[in-house]
């Protein structure tokens, strides 16, 4: 445990979180607020955790809305914990397949047993490091509370020993990176996930199986049995979710689902789609959210919006009409300008481009570096897209259309 953070659990530990968070969410200074805890009597230790708890605290707002003013946080934790959408979507997966009690093998910080909670389903939370263990039991009980329910204990332990219990559905979010609170890597391979994957793929051939994945997951290691879901959430990829058994959809193994602020959208097809026709440069250009590319739909978003690919195997999509979708941002294309640096430089300033967004699909060029040498000048915007049109490099000025 990190010093100082047994403190948290007291009372006396509450009540200054409490005022802590207040504080700086009115705009006070860390180190004044720092000041007026040491003044208030609180130990160095005390403070110091104090005043990371309650930063964690505001972070996770972004994540768990108005809920994580009650809760406590590692960093890791936090970084790693699902987002509040998210894991609601996943916990109603299980009560419609009528789950009653879900194993959370892997529950860190506990936000995915919180939603388990919400959703009326007992989670049954394993935890390999006993501090975070600690954590999640905080944060479960808090869940479990409001819905005035005995709160659940969160059992010590390695996940792969422990097993699913008695449970009848079973959840993991195998770890990523190596153990630790705050200063976290990626591991290198999947063989060092913690559960194994080959211990969660046994376990999805008897019971109901989710598992919570990074978005760059490796696609030959998805089981022909699974339903594989890339989530992203305000354009941000998120995560990549392999359900099985009864929690899969057979007609739509292969799905995105888009989160943009409340609402949600979602591209499904039973398997991978072909790639759309390449077609010539037209009036509009549009970039596929993340979660689309990943699952290999961006065939199936073509022909939705009517559009055809501007190169082969390189995700952008071009067509004469504007059509707004949820699943990809839309570009209306303003000029072609020329590819050669120095005539791009001038170019730009003929049309007083001092603001410039630079994307790049297919194109060898460091954005930053180039936007240094491009000299900007201008009061101007737009948008420069570095890519390929039927193999060729282009250089696209455009501007985004609103969604």
């Amino acid at each position: 445990m990190p010093p100082g953070w047994d403190f948290l659990f007291t009372t006396a530990g509450v009540d200054a979180l409490g005022r802590a968070v207040g504080a700086l969410a009115a705009g006070v200074d860390a180190a004044r607020l720092n000041t007026q805890l040491r003044k208030d009597g609180l130990a160095a230790e005390h403070t110091a955790a104090v005043l990371t708890q309650a930063q964690l605290r505001l972070k996770a707002q972004a994540k768990l809305g108005e809920l994580a003013l009650s809760l406590l946080f590692t960093p890791a934790g936090l970084e790693q914990a699902t987002r509040r959408a998210v894991a609601a979507r996943h916990a109603a997966r299980f009560r419609d397949a009528g789950c009653t009690r879900v194993a959370d093998l892997g529950c860190g910080i506990g936000t995915e047993s919180m939603a388990l909670i919400s959703a009326g389903i007992s989670p049954l939370a394993v935890e390999l490091d006993p501090f975070t263990a600690r954590i999640a039991e905080h944060n479960l009980g808090i869940a479990a509370a409001h819905f005035r329910l005995p709160a659940p204990q969160v059992r010590v332990g390695d996940a792969e020993q422990l097993g699913a219990a008695d449970a009848d559905g079973v959840f993991l979010d195998p770890a990523r990176r190596t153990a630790g609170h705050s200063d976290t890597r990626r591991v290198a391979s999947p063989d060092d996930y913690s559960p194994s994957l080959s211990f969660a793929f046994g376990l999805a051939e008897r019971l109901p199986t989710g598992i919570k994945l990074g978005p760059g997951l490796d696609r030959e290691l998805i089981p022909d049995t699974a339903e594989a879901q890339w989530v992203s959430v305000d354009g941000q990829l998120v995560e990549t979710g392999l359900w099985f058994g009864p929690l899969a959809r057979p007609n739509a193994l292969r799905s995105a689902l888009v989160i943009r602020g409340e609402r949600a959208h979602e591209l499904a097809a039973p398997a991978d789609t072909l790639d759309a026709e390449v077609r010539p440069l037209g009036t509009y250009l549009y970039e596929p959210d993340g979660a689309v590319i990943r699952a290999r739909l961006i065939g199936m978003l073509a022909r939705q919006l009517g559009a055809g690919m501007l190169s082969p195997g390189i995700a952008y999509l071009t067509a004469d009409r504007l059509a707004p979708t949820p699943f990809a941002q839309a570009f209306r294309v303003v000029a072609e300008l020329p590819v050669r640096e120095k005539e791009l430089r001038k170019a730009l300033a003929e049309r007083g481009i001092g603001t410039l967004e630079i994307k790049k699909r297919g194109a060898d060029v460091d954005p930053a570096a180039l936007r240094t040498r491009l000299k900007l000048r201008g009061p101007n915007r737009g948008t420069l897209i570095l890519t390929r049109a039927d193999g060729a490099h282009v250089a696209i000025l455009a501007e985004r259309c609103e969604p």
